[in-house]
């Protein structure tokens, strides 16, 4: 599903378009993927993994464009992104249809502007208004500021996958699974 078009203003005053990326964002949203992976560890992937496959990209945005329930919520700056994020299903059995899961990146420079917490309100909304009844994440055991912006806005630590991501220097950071029930 594709979200209204809405605009915020950050901490520095400047103003952000939020709307869903679509299919003709693609190779946009590729190019910030590979970049927010090269700036921290935070992201699942790394620079090395490569850039995300622009065609496969495409697909995926065609496939949630069209989705009663999936979708993204983009920031843009002057016609840039600078945030992305994304609610899924788990999975489409019945059991499961009550879980999304929510991920996020946000290029470095524009953190501590109050972005995450517009984007995740915005996904929480969203979800609650799409028949989610909780919504799930994961975070590096070692990011306490995208901790406290998941905490400030309702959601609970559920459990630790230890080891979760081994990093190139082969140390290893555990995962903190946080979940936020809507009712």
């Amino acid at each position: 599903m594709l979200l209204e078009e809405t605009k915020w203003i950050l901490k520095n005053g400047q103003e952000i378009l939020i709307r869903s990326a679509t299919s003709e964002d693609a190779e946009a949203i590729s190019n910030h993927r590979y970049t927010t992976s090269a700036e921290t560890h935070f992201m699942a992937r790394e620079p090395e993994d490569g850039r995300c496959k622009v065609e496969i990209v495409r697909e995926n945005l065609r496939q949630i464009e069209q989705s009663e329930r999936e979708f993204t919520v983009t920031a843009f700056l002057d016609g840039k992104i600078i945030g992305d994020a994304g609610v899924t299903m788990l999975r489409p059995h019945l059991k499961w249809k009550h879980r999304a899961y929510f991920g996020i990146s946000i290029l470095q420079s524009y953190c501590e502007l109050g972005l995450g917490s517009i984007m995740l309100q915005v996904a929480q909304e969203q979800a609650r208004k799409n028949g989610f009844e909780q919504i799930e994440l994961g975070v590096f055991a070692d990011n306490p500021r995208a901790i406290h912006v998941y905490e400030k806005a309702g959601f609970q630590k559920v459990g630790i996958q230890p080891r979760a991501f081994k990093l190139q220097d082969g140390s290893y950071v555990d995962e903190i699974e946080m979940v936020k029930f809507f009712s």
